[in-house]
Formats: structure tokens, sequence, C-alpha cells
């Protein structure tokens, strides 16, 4: 269920106050193949071991945040720091 535009027009990084868009889905694959081999942490550390269907990324590109049923998931703790992994 893709985000309305309007919505996408008001949200920003709760962390870094950037724009945020969706993210690429050749982006998308390559941060679920880096899950899938157990490489990636959320912001907080821990370890994030499901496949993401759809995110939002910074103007930047460095920070993403998933969509859980059509809904952002903006808490800084939960953002997955894609400068990190190359991705």
């Amino acid at each position: 269920m893709p985000i309305d535009k309007r919505l996408l027009d008001i949200l920003c990084c709760p962390l870094s106050r950037q724009a945020l868009q969706m993210l690429p889905r050749e982006r998308l694959d390559t941060l679920n193949s880096a899950i899938a081999a157990g490489g990636v942490k959320q912001h907080d550390g821990a370890p994030l071991s499901q496949s993401v269907g759809e995110a939002l990324v910074t103007a930047d590109g460095k920070r993403a945040y998933r969509i859980d049923d059509g809904i952002p998931v903006l808490l800084i703790e939960e953002a997955i720091e894609l400068d990190l992994l190359g991705v």
C-alpha cells in the first residue's frame, strides 16, 4: 500500500529532520540481502532479522525507516543506518 503523497511531503527523519522518500527497490533488495546474511542492526544496536517490505530513506540516503502495514515507523532507535552497511 503506497504512502499518500501528501503524507510523504510532511514526513521527516526525527533525528536529522531531513525529508524522506521511498527507498528504491534495488536498495531495498540489497538491504534485505544484508538482513538475510545477519549483518543489519537498528540504530539502537538490536539485530534486524525480518526482511523489510517497504522503507523510507533520508534525502542523503544514510538512514532508513521501515514501513509496517502502510505505517512509517519513525522511531530513532529502530532506524537502519544504511551508510554503515554500504547499501
